[in-house]
């Protein structure tokens, strides 16, 4: 073990802090982390420890919702100008109320959705129709919902209201992919993964060429047309279980390549190949060694979720869990 890492240890002793890393972080984070894994899997497995801090490796909106469920507990985001630019793409009202909730972002994201709509004003268009928001969103977006879902349970979620028409945001592949297991009419966000959505049919078919043998395991957040390519379509979770379970040896995955990380290392008998070597999201390889440490050091990045929005915020997360 390096001195880096012995110093992170020995805060995380001193401070009673938990360290957790999201399922796509460096190996090297996932290393030193007492939990890996989805988000909101994090963030629940985090609130039922007696840890007094928790050291969310990860972006944004991941750290919110550990406050969200943890708020007597300090959350420290282990770096501070990691955000997700889907989550970014739909605001609760303007984007000014948005950005004034994260001090340290100086520009809007290239990414962001157009200044003139929100969440609210497609509740407006669509009055009475519930809002179904993915946990990849703002802590104040999932305060102006109405139930929470994953990419693993969004179609269960969708189905669990007595209403024929949902509207969910932001991500219109997720949307795509319930609306076709579903028979409910999904209004969707024109929100998007860039990490995800770049991959075309071609990439699976020159995947499938090189490794005839693989299994395709593809996330949700894939566009439609990947998605009925594929032999799995699973959240990263649900491609770990794929993939332990599974007879064949050999897999193409279709997710950030953070996920080969724990796929090697609890299947060491098999095989994973990644379906893009450039499915990286660069605000998930933002956290290191270092910034882990400094957080932990200076007790610096807080986040911490005003009650003002996290009551309602709780709500639609806790209707979710409760199904």
């Amino acid at each position: 073990m390096n001195d880096l890492n012995e110093k992170i240890l020995r805060l995380k002793e001193q401070r009673n802090a938990l360290i957790i890393a999201h399922n796509y972080q460096r190996d090297e984070v996932q290393a030193i982390a007492d939990m890996t894994g989805d988000s909101l899997e994090l963030s629940r497995k985090a609130a039922s420890t007696s840890c007094d801090v928790i050291v969310f490796c990860g972006v944004n909106f991941m750290a919110e919702s550990a406050s969200i469920l943890s708020p007597d507990k300090v959350v420290l985001l282990s770096a501070f100008d990691a955000f997700c630019p889907m989550a970014e793409m739909i605001s609760a009202g303007s984007h000014r109320e948005l950005y004034g909730a994260f001090p340290g972002y100086n520009d809007p994201p290239k990414y962001v959705y157009p200044v003139e709509y929100s969440l609210r004003d497609i509740k407006r268009d669509y009055p009475g129709v519930p809002v179904v928001a993915y946990v990849n969103t703002t802590a104040e977006v999932k305060a102006d919902s109405d139930i929470c879902c994953t990419s693993a349970n969004v179609v269960e979620v969708i189905e669990s209201l007595p209403d024929e028409r949902v509207i969910c945001v932001p991500d219109k592949n997720l949307s795509a992919w319930a609306a076709k297991n579903t028979k409910k009419e999904i209004i969707s966000w024109d929100g998007y993964c860039h990490v995800h959505d770049r991959v075309r049919p071609m990439d699976v078919e020159k995947a499938r060429k090189s490794y005839p043998d693989a299994m395709f395991m593809a996330h949700p957040e894939c566009r439609l047309d990947i998605l009925e390519m594929a032999d799995s379509v699973a959240s990263t979770s649900g491609m770990l279980r794929f993939a332990a379970n599974s007879s064949a040896k050999k897999f193409i995955v279709g997710t950030e390549i953070g996920l080969l990380y724990r796929l090697r290392k609890e299947n060491p008998d098999k095989v994973f190949y990644p379906l893009r070597k450039d499915m990286v999201c660069p605000n998930m390889k933002k956290t290191t060694l270092d910034s882990v440490y400094l957080a932990l050091k200076e007790m610096k990045n807080v986040i911490k979720v005003s009650d003002e929005i996290r009551e309602p915020a709780w709500k639609a997360l806790s209707r979710m869990i409760s199904l």
